[in-house]
């Protein structure tokens, strides 16, 4: 009698014996990983980006009214920063569980987690309405968005990379990280449609709300998808293992300093540069009176390029290797941030859409693809989902936490001038690309079939993934 993936995932043995672990990933389980892990994270970034968005456009009236227009925009960005430093916690809380419990499990929590969150500030008072104390709640509901969100970008890029055949992997785990720039479309274009269709009295007093409320309809869908989900096979084959050995955590400092270390500092560039690119633009461009609507309709039509870019640059990780793709993505990224500046300057539309869909369709898209494999790849199995959301979120919570902050405070201390904000992103990008070199090639087409950590029990078997038909096997030790 088959167990159904529900009862895998929940660990019941009234159905008969679990699957075989070892047994190969049928090309409709893949399929249905995937969406389960796109659509999940659409929609726990949904959440995430939507107070981004409300934060430039509305948060400075409705919850910090009594400050001066740019003053409030950096108390509103500061409160949107609140909630990376939250994501770290979230990391080492949902890593553990992960690891211990199952990929799967995480998942559908930390879903919960953030959607009630969004849903939540959807109905709270304003500053008119209770004073100092709505901005309070604000911060307290973006400590739970954090936590949540915190543990959702490991997982979901698991759930895909350990389904998916080792030298396709790259491929498969990048269509992962489709789920953040489809998900900072969704919210940019339901506000452009309400600020284009109601007055500015009328969107400031409840317009604002209707994205957040209807957050409560993209979770359910998330949560229907996810739960549908088979369990990881390589959580599967270890999990018993686990319980053998000391805290994921504690095996992770004590033998993978150089890979969290070196993971942490190279996420840098692509946590970066994102804000950089679509939040901070933006900010400049309309506080020295240039047009930001240029800039905005720019990031639209590169994020939609960077879309189209991701599976593309995570096939070609396959092919050439992690390293090389995210080294050249860095450096471009570096070359980039001056003319960026130029180019808001210009109020030329081509010249702002070309300088956009370079940085973000290649830029941080050519170092966003390869993290969904490469982040992963440097961990063994019984501590992978805490090895990669530590990089991920101490990394975000770094580099990309108090970006717009920062960034924002050295515009105004350079009295509009943008010297001391490119020097500041520049310095990140750097520290990413030194930070690259410590780390290893870990793509299993680079290294002759084998795995640089232990990928699961026994032999990965072959996987047909509808792209091609090859044998899949990659010897299981650490190859370094």
């Amino acid at each position: 009698m088959n167990t159904s993936p529900t009862d895998v995932a929940h660990g019941s043995d009234s159905a008969g014996p679990a699957p075989d672990p070892s047994a190969p990933t049928t090309p409709g389980d893949l399929r249905r990983t995937v969406a389960a892990s796109v659509i999940g994270t659409i929609a726990e970034y949904y959440d995430f980006f939507i107070y981004g968005t409300a934060s430039a456009l509305a948060f400075n009236e409705i919850f910090f009214p009594e400050t001066e227009p740019l003053v409030g925009t950096l108390a509103a960005f500061a409160t949107y920063a609140v909630g990376f430093f939250a994501r770290p916690l979230g990391g080492l809380v949902w890593g553990h569980v992960g690891d211990r419990i199952g990929r799967k499990r995480a998942l559908v929590f930390t879903l919960l987690l953030t959607g009630l969150g969004t849903f939540a500030v959807g109905i709270m008072p304003t500053y008119e309405q209770i004073g100092i104390w709505a901005a309070v709640i604000l911060v307290i509901v973006r400590l739970i968005q954090g936590f949540g969100v915190g543990g959702e970008q490991g997982g979901a890029v698991l759930l895909t990379a350990e389904a998916a055949p080792p030298r396709r992997r790259g491929a498969w785990a990048s269509l992962v990280q489709l789920g953040s720039p489809v998900a900072y479309l969704i919210p940019t274009a339901l506000f452009a449609v309400l600020m284009g269709t109601m007055d500015h009295e009328s969107f400031i007093a409840w317009g604002w709300r209707i994205p957040f409320l209807l957050s409560i309809l993209v979770v359910g869908i998330g949560l229907y998808i996810r739960s549908r989900v088979p369990e990881s096979k390589s959580f599967q084959a270890v999990k018993e293992e686990a319980a053998e050995h000391k805290a994921p955590l504690a095996e992770l400092i004590t033998t993978k300093r150089r890979e969290v270390f070196g993971g942490m500092f190279t996420k840098f560039v692509e946590a970066a540069v994102f804000p950089f690119y679509t939040v901070f633009l933006v900010a400049y461009a309309d506080t020295n009176g240039y047009d930001s609507q240029l800039v905005l309709d720019g990031v639209i039509i590169a994020i939609i390029c960077e879309i189209v870019a991701i599976p593309f640059l995570g096939r070609l990780t396959d092919a050439v290797g992690r390293k090389p793709v995210y080294l050249a993505a860095a450096v471009l990224n570096l070359v980039l941030v001056v003319p960026a500046f130029y180019a808001v300057q210009s109020e030329n539309l081509a010249v702002i859409v070309l300088l956009l869909v370079c940085g973000l369709a290649l830029g941080h898209a050519g170092t966003y693809a390869p993290q969904a494999s490469f982040f992963p790849e440097l961990f063994p199995a019984r501590s992978r989902y805490s090895g990669v959301s530590i990089v991920w979120q101490f990394g975000a919570m770094l580099a990309s936490g108090p970006f717009t902050v920062v960034a924002t405070a050295l515009l105004i201390a350079g009295g509009g001038s943008f010297l001391w904000s490119a020097l500041y992103v520049a310095a990140l990008i750097t520290i990413s690309i030194v930070a690259l070199q410590f780390l290893p090639e870990t793509a299993p087409s680079r290294r002759g079939g084998v795995e640089y950590a232990y990928w699961g029990s026994g032999e990965a078997p072959a996987v047909h993934d509808g792209l091609d038909d090859h044998a899949a096997g990659a010897t299981q030790e650490n190859a370094r």
